[in-house]
This record gives structure tokens, sequence and C-alpha cells, in this order.
């Protein structure tokens, strides 16, 4: 069940088009909020510039973000270095491990979240898991969620999901974690995943994330047709967006496609940072 709440969530909507990928709206949208309450402020601006670090706007996050920022919009700024920068990637990770060494403050979930996704970025996944065990909040829940399906454990993934599930079923993460997991499971369970993408494009918006999701079960359904229209489509809204290229280029050997269609793919690949 999900939990009730007596005052309308202000940033209900933003967080939710954040998670689908809906990354041009969650910045337009966080521009024109303005939360009375400070903590909610604050996540507001840490969506926003989450925002443009998955829009691969790194200098609006660095040049905007300084050394009085606080904590949260700091952990987004240490990200978009690391994204922006692949020959200081080694350093910008030891510093992470020392910050993540000392006194952690737990309740900085932005913090969590991104030290997590730099160390799943770097395949330090059992760092990663660490530190998202340290938080029990859908947001951690679900990037652990991926880690595992990332490293196969579909055991772990189906207890993390049962947790997802207990702490609030009909929320936006665990209706995708849902749709993950079963993707993960394959057989039966892609059409599930399918209906769960294509609900959410009806109630929201058609998004990469969410048409790569559909195409994902198309491929692995055999329905190669269905998964071209939809990475195209993806194509459409995010030319550089790295999982359609990287799906496009296993679409592109199942079809038979010419091989210099799969190296322009790759080429596209390389070139996003």
């Amino acid at each position: 069940m999900a939990p009730q709440t007596s005052e309308p969530d202000e940033l209900f909507d933003l967080r939710n088009a954040f998670y689908i990928g809906n990354f041009q709206q969650c910045i337009n949208e966080a521009q024109k909020l303005k939360p009375t309450n400070p903590d909610l402020k604050l996540e507001k601006d840490a969506i926003m510039f989450r925002s443009y670090v998955a829009h691969r706007k790194y200098g609006v996050v660095i040049g905007e973000i300084h050394g009085a920022s606080p904590p949260e919009l700091l952990a987004v700024k240490t990200l978009a270095e690391y994204m922006a920068n692949p020959d200081r990637r080694d350093s910008i990770v030891r510093n992470l491990d020392q910050k993540m060494s000392g006194n952690l403050d737990i309740s900085n979930v932005t913090l969590l979240i991104v030290a997590a996704t730099v160390y799943s970025h770097e395949q330090n996944y059992e760092a990663a898991l660490r530190i998202l065990h340290q938080s029990d909040t859908l947001a951690c829940a679900a990037l652990t969620l991926q880690i595992y399906l990332k490293i196969d454990r579909l055991d772990l993934a189906k207890k993390e999901l049962k947790k997802m599930q207990d702490i609030d079923d009909d929320a936006m993460l665990t209706q995708l974690g849902t749709a993950w997991f079963n993707i993960a499971v394959g057989g039966e369970k892609l059409q599930e995943a399918y209906y769960i993408f294509q609900e959410l494009c009806d109630k929201h918006a058609s998004t990469p994330l969410l048409l790569n999701g559909q195409a994902a079960c198309f491929i692995a359904q055999g329905k190669y047709e269905e998964a071209e229209s939809a990475l195209q489509e993806a194509l459409e809204k995010d030319s550089n967006n790295a999982d359609t290229l990287i799906n496009m280029i296993s679409l592109s050997q199942h079809l038979g496609k010419p091989p210099e269609v799969t190296n322009r793919y790759l080429r596209d690949r390389k070139s996003v940072v």
C-alpha cells in the first residue's frame, strides 16, 4: 500500500518525470517551482541539476554549483565532473573514496546515489552496494535492484523488488523496478514488462528510457521490427542516448543490417561521454 500523507507532495510530478527520463521537463518545471519548505527546495535543485547531468550539460552544473553550495548539490557536481572528464576520473574516484570512508551523512541520499552511480561506472559494484545498503529509501533500493540485475543476481534482485513493493507498491520506481526485473526473468514476464512501459508512456510521456524498455522486451521476444520502431522514436527524442545506441547496435545485428550501419551506431556511442 502507498503511504498516506496529509499534505500534497509538491515534488511528486517532478520526481516522476525524472524517474522516467523526461529530463527537459524536469528542468523546465524545476525552474517554475517555488517550494516554501527549504528541504523541498534543496531536493528540487538536486533533481534539476541531476537532469542537466543526464542531458550531458555538465558545464551548467559545474559552473552553477560552488564551494558554498549544500552537500547534496556538491554531490551532483562531483558526478558532473566525473562524467565530463574521463582523464580525471581516477583522482575523482580517490576523492570520493575518502569522502565515503569518513563520517558519512546517510540522510544525504543524493550523495549515496551519486557515489553508487560513480562506483557502478567503475564496475566496483561491491562498493556501490555497500553504500546503497545504508539507506532504506526507494531511490537507493531501485539502484540496488539495477545493480543486482547487471551482475545477474536475480535472486537478490527479487528480494530487493519485494522490499520496494512493501514500501510503496504503486510508486513509479517500484513499477519501473518490476518491469526491469520482468525483462531479466524473460518468457511470459516480457509482455508484463511491456505493458508497464506502455502504461507509463500513456500516462506520462514516451521517453527514451521507456521506449528502450519496450524495445528490450521486443528484442527478447524476437519482434525486431517493433523494436526498431520504438528505438527510432527514442532516437528522434535524443539522438545521443547511450542505451538507444547500444540497443540499435544489437538490433542491427539481429536484422542483418550492413556493417556500415552497425559501425555508425558504434561511432555515435563512442562519441557520447
